[in-house]
């Protein structure tokens, strides 16, 4: 029958060397250790000591064993704390968003893990619909989208804004809506939609539509459209956190606008499920940290719903 802690007793033994040892550190009498490893070597019907007077020495099997033992008891460790809410620094984080975000949030949270050995993240790049798919059906415990749809199992809240970037190639030169109409735009999944909003607030007077700009090319991958605007193919509208980790920043150029726009980013949970306290600590470290490098001590603008 499996005891959990006739491993344990022998996890103790091979990092001991010890039976007078192990017997001290576990509260139990010599042969009571004895016992606990007899009765493993009954259940797993292998011999894992091999006996030298008072020393031992592991058989094969009772490497084998120990490798298995302190396995078992890390993923033990690791359920026990992603059970506990409370917790900021242990358990599971199973996060989602779209690569315009995820290109800084993912490293971000890569060193907050390694800060934080107890926990362990699982991230997905996605897209909104995708995104909201896999938190209702419990993929996921936190989605960041850049756009709210109505459910009735779900939440969405206002977490943090980027501003939106127009850029063009390095050596362009242009300043006006018909020069960037004869660069052409490249696009790629929220692109039209960026790009309306920032050149009808900066262009009022001037701009129409996105349907009067030649499509010089789209992307389902927008950390790949800079590429194309490094190569002189065209002009894009990006959030911010896309220009700054992309490493053709240096072959393009942002274009200063009158008027910010930002992109909102929601996070996105199921409607009823409390949500534990580590995201609460690690969606609120990332949102802090963006903030102090877009504005310093200036005040940052309202979110949306704030406005």
């Amino acid at each position: 029958m499996f005891n959990a802690q006739y491993f344990r007793t022998f996890i103790t033994l091979v990092e001991t060397g010890s039976f007078t040892h192990t017997a001290r550190k576990l509260e139990m009498t010599q042969p009571g250790v004895s016992q606990h490893i007899r009765k493993l070597e009954r259940y797993l019907d292998k011999s894992l000591l091999q006996r030298h007077g008072r020393r031992f020495t592991l058989t094969e099997a009772g490497r084998r064993a120990y490798d298995y033992s302190v396995k078992l008891f890390a993923e033990h460790e690791q359920f026990r704390h992603s059970l506990d809410n409370d917790s900021p620094d242990t358990g599971e984080c199973r996060v989602a968003s779209p690569g315009s975000v995820g290109l800084m949030f993912y490293p971000f949270i890569l060193g907050y893990q390694q800060m934080h050995p107890g926990l362990t993240v699982t991230y997905d790049f996605a897209f909104n619909g995708e995104i909201v798919d896999a938190v209702l059906a419990g993929r996921f415990d936190v989605g960041i989208v850049t756009d709210v749809s109505k459910h009735p199992d779900l939440n969405f809240e206002p977490w943090h804004q980027e501003p939106l970037c127009l850029v063009v190639p390095a050596d362009f030169a242009g300043t006006t809506i018909s020069e960037l109409m004869a660069l052409g735009f490249m696009n790629y999944s929220d692109g039209i939609n960026n790009a309306s909003l920032l050149l009808r607030r900066n262009f009022a007077g001037e701009f129409r539509s996105m349907s009067h700009f030649p499509q010089q090319g789209f992307s389902n991958e927008i950390s790949m459209v800079l590429d194309a605007v490094a190569r002189g193919l065209g002009f894009t509208v990006i959030p911010r956190t896309v220009l700054e980790t992309s490493p053709w920043q240096r072959q393009v150029k942002e274009l200063p606008v009158t008027e910010s726009v930002y992109e909102t980013l929601y996070v996105v949970t199921k409607r009823g499920v409390e949500m534990p306290r580590r995201y609460e600590q690690l969606l609120g470290e990332f949102r802090l940290q963006r903030r102090n490098v877009l504005y310093g001590y200036a005040e940052a603008p309202p979110l949306e719903e704030d406005a």
